[in-house]
């Protein structure tokens, strides 16, 4: 898997600071996918800028930022990409999946209809991805509780069906967001340790990393 190339100088300028920094000694790409509305837009935000706000701005295809964090004593460059739910853009978020280590397969825990949708957005990951990137499934808008249609155990079955972590989460409230992304790096760092074959994207070498032994996406799913 080839190191992810930095963002152009036109991307670069909305995150200067860490989309131009080298020095660090890993980068994951990763991706935010699931159906329009669920929040992917203000849990990145969330995550990248502390920041959150009520209005719905449904993304045009796809946009991006970059964070970089420390864990186990390695910076970790994280370009993140926020990806379109809407079917039109989808042949456009798909041809990003290929060179992803790591995906945040998103549904909203008042949309039912949303959490029908993981099937076949994890069907996209295995089309689409590295066979062995990582995903973790985000039950989003836990702060709307009360109007929750998607029971966390529902959740919690189907993604260990697909061998998938499973978190729920609120951008709103920030509740379990950074945790979500830590537990995604910690996984893609645990799986490259593990590979026998696996060699370490760092800044030092252009080469990528040979993750194993992630579980099979079975075909079960929701029943709707």
């Amino acid at each position: 898997m080839a190191l992810a190339k930095d963002p152009g100088p036109a991307q670069q300028s909305q995150e200067p600071k860490d989309a131009a920094d080298q020095n660090f000694d890993y980068m994951f790409k990763l991706l935010i996918i699931g159906n329009s509305s669920v929040g992917k837009t203000s849990f990145l935000f969330r995550y990248a800028d502390d920041s959150f706000t009520s209005a719905f701005v449904s993304t045009v295809g796809i946009d991006f930022k970059v964070k970089t964090i420390y864990r186990n004593d390695k910076r970790v460059k994280l370009q993140i990409w926020d990806t379109a739910g809407q079917e039109r853009y989808r042949t456009i978020t798909t041809a990003y999946y290929r060179g992803a280590m790591g995906f945040l397969l998103m549904y909203d825990i008042t949309s039912q209809e949303s959490f029908c949708a993981v099937q076949d957005w994890a069907t996209q990951i295995k089309t689409y991805s590295w066979d062995n990137a990582q995903v973790v499934l985000v039950g989003n808008k836990l702060d709307l509780e009360e109007d929750r249609q998607v029971p966390a155990e529902d959740a919690q079955k189907l993604s260990s069906e697909l061998g998938f972590q499973f978190f729920e989460a609120s951008a709103k409230d920030n509740v379990n967001v950074k945790q979500v992304f830590d537990k995604l790096v910690d996984v893609i760092c645990e799986k490259m340790s593990e590979s026998v074959n696996g060699e370490a994207i760092t800044a030092d070498n252009d080469k990528g990393a040979n993750l194993k032994d992630t579980p099979p996406v079975s075909q079960g799913g929701c029943a709707c």
